[in-house]
């Protein structure tokens, strides 16, 4: 037996909707699904998606409308840990859901994007500087834990199309990647590159621009990361490009944990 988490971020679950997002939720066959950049209120949803039949639901929702969130939604019961990084925390993004569910702590996780302006790469930046000892306190952690989300990060050359390239934007910056390098070595474990190995991608990200999707030129940005006892479990790790090309401009990406 396995336990399957997909994370996804949608790009706008009512437009999603619209898409196809339920159809290829069907084809994941997941059994926790970790939503980012939801960018609604529940109440804005489709009562299919706003409590999915055979679903347990939680959503946080950012304060400001079509902006951010992230949501869990699992098919056995969830106990909500806290929202934010910080208990008691006013998660105004709606950035960070953490919950347990099937035994394991998994958390649903939208990293800003620094590439809009030099002020929204600062604010990036100070989220990062209080993430990692966050994230790190949860890697200790004796339960098996498991992170998914958008990190906005793309961590080595295999994880771009074009590195040269992109080496001065923000999500491939120097700086960036060697936090990711620290981010992992406080205990994590990257899913989908420890069962792929080396070699570029699976990729997780397409720009509109350029035949980028159709040409598979993308960024790996998209993230499972499992704590020590949850990487004991893990037997598999997948990317379902499709999803990518039709609902959103991000595809899903998979982890399946032993029981």
């Amino acid at each position: 037996m396995t336990l399957r988490i997909t994370t996804w971020n949608v790009n706008g679950l009512r437009a999603a909707e619209r898409k196809g997002f339920f159809a290829t939720l069907d084809e994941l066959q997941t059994d926790v699904l970790l939503l980012q950049e939801v960018r609604a209120l529940p109440e804005q949803l489709s009562a299919e998606a706003r409590a999915p039949e055979g679903w347990h639901v939680h959503w946080n929702p950012a304060e400001r409308k079509g902006y951010a969130g992230t949501a869990l939604w699992s098919r056995t019961p969830i106990e909500v840990l806290h929202t934010g990084l910080e208990s008691g925390e006013h998660d105004v993004d709606g950035r960070v859901t953490v919950a347990r569910t099937a035994g394991v702590v998994i958390g649903s996780i939208y990293l800003p994007s620094g590439s809009a302006s030099p002020e929204r790469q600062a604010a990036k930046e100070a989220w990062m500087t209080r993430f990692k000892p966050w994230a790190a306190a949860l890697a200790a952690s004796p339960e098996p834990v498991v992170l998914g989300g958008d990190l906005n990060i793309a961590h080595t050359n295999d994880d771009i199309h074009n590195p040269a390239g992109n080496k001065n934007n923000s999500g491939f910056l120097p700086h960036e990647r060697a936090w990711f390098t620290e981010l992992l070595a406080t205990g994590w474990t990257d899913a989908q590159r420890t069962k792929a190995g080396p070699g570029k991608g699976p990729y997780s990200w397409w720009s509109n621009r350029g035949q980028a999707r159709a040409l598979d030129r993308g960024w790996r940005i998209d993230y499972l990361l499992c704590n020590s006892s949850a990487a004991e479990r893990l037997s598999a790790a997948s990317t379902l490009r499709a999803g990518g090309l039709t609902v959103s401009d991000h595809a899903p990406v998979s982890v399946e944990l032993r029981a």
